[in-house]
């Protein structure tokens, strides 16, 4: 009876175990993560927040003016941006190219301590593929990429260096197709257009680079996070140039080890995408004619539009950083 009792007892814990190891990471929104003490971040739930509601946001995109964001909130900027000195870029010698980010940031707590998480396992092409399968990889080098060797992207190189130069820095160039009906409305919109004009493309194509955050930087993280604890690694990847709408892009991942918890670490990650203004703008056309209303490009970057479909990009932004951080989130806590 001992030994039957005994087994009921394994075998239920066994199931229970089981089931809370294929539980999926739960996203819950928070105005703000650093707004939730880490004790009240419960197992297995990543909290999210984004600017759509933020007090800087333009009320008709959910973008805040790049300018407004890097003076408001220059801690950010410093580890957001492309590289911490990035300005919005002159061009025509006098005008500014104007910029709008979307900025999200999520938290969430894996059962481990931070040590043992080693992040150069994600530096790689393998984890690029695993969080979003729909965006096809191949790798480039230093001379593949845009903003070395083009002088009209070279706002976007840093001024201390070349994109994918050193052993530790992985490039690659990414394919997205659009999904849905996406494709469908930018043929229709391609035939409506003058013919001097560019076709617009029904992919969004982009180089980046992604290597860990190295010292001095990775002891300054908790000025970006809000914790006081120790910074263990840091993965970032940087889009540096974009085939259409977006400027540039930044995923930051900080792993530190919980303040009150040995065997437990948290994790927060940041995904930034600066827009330019003149396409929205000029596409803002395409609200006056009812076929292409929903093709605003502010409406489909943020996931308003009928058109938007899926869960990558062709799903809106505040969507597609939903599903990357999740995905991150579980690769994490599989490790």
């Amino acid at each position: 009876m001992r030994l039957h009792g005994a087994a009921i007892l394994i075998a239920a814990c066994v199931a229970t175990c089981t089931g809370a190891a294929a539980q999926e990471f739960q996203l819950e929104d928070v105005p703000a993560v650093a707004s939730v003490p880490i004790a009240q971040i419960k197992p297995r739930t990543v909290i999210f927040a984004d600017q759509r509601s933020d007090k800087l946001a333009d009320s008709s995109t959910g973008l805040i003016p790049f300018d407004d964001w890097a003076r408001a909130r220059p801690v950010q900027r410093r580890f957001l941006s492309l590289y911490p000195s990035f300005a919005e870029p002159t061009i025509n010698q006098q005008t500014k190219l104007k910029l709008s980010v979307y900025q999200a940031e999520a938290r969430f707590r894996l059962p481990r301590p931070a040590a043992a998480l080693d992040l150069s396992r994600y530096a790689n092409v393998a984890f690029l593929e695993q969080i979003d399968p729909a965006v096809k990889h191949r790798p480039i080098t230093a001379g593949d990429a845009v903003p070395n060797k083009d002088a009209g992207a070279a706002h976007n190189r840093p001024p201390d260096r070349r994109w994918c130069e050193g052993a530790k820095a992985i490039c690659v160039q990414s394919r997205y197709m659009f999904e849905g009906k996406i494709p469908a409305g930018i043929q229709l919109a391609n035939k409506l257009r003058e013919e001097s004009k560019k076709p617009i493309p029904d992919f969004i194509e982009f180089q980046s680079e992604m290597m860990l955050v190295k010292q001095p930087q990775l002891a300054e993280l908790p000025s970006l996070t809000g914790l006081d604890s120790t910074v263990t690694g840091g993965l970032e990847q940087n889009i540096f140039w974009v085939n259409q709408v977006i400027q540039f892009g930044k995923l930051l991942a900080v792993v530190q080890q919980h303040s009150t918890e040995r065997e437990a670490a948290i994790a927060t990650v940041y995904i930034l995408i600066a827009v330019r203004n003149d396409v929205l703008n000029k596409q803002r056309e395409h609200s006056k004619t009812p076929v292409l209303r929903n093709l605003v490009p502010a409406q489909l970057l943020m996931g308003n539009s009928s058109f938007n479909s899926g869960d990558s990009l062709s799903a809106g932004l505040p969507k597609y950083a939903r599903g990357r951080i999740k995905a991150i989130a579980d690769m994490m806590e599989r490790e």
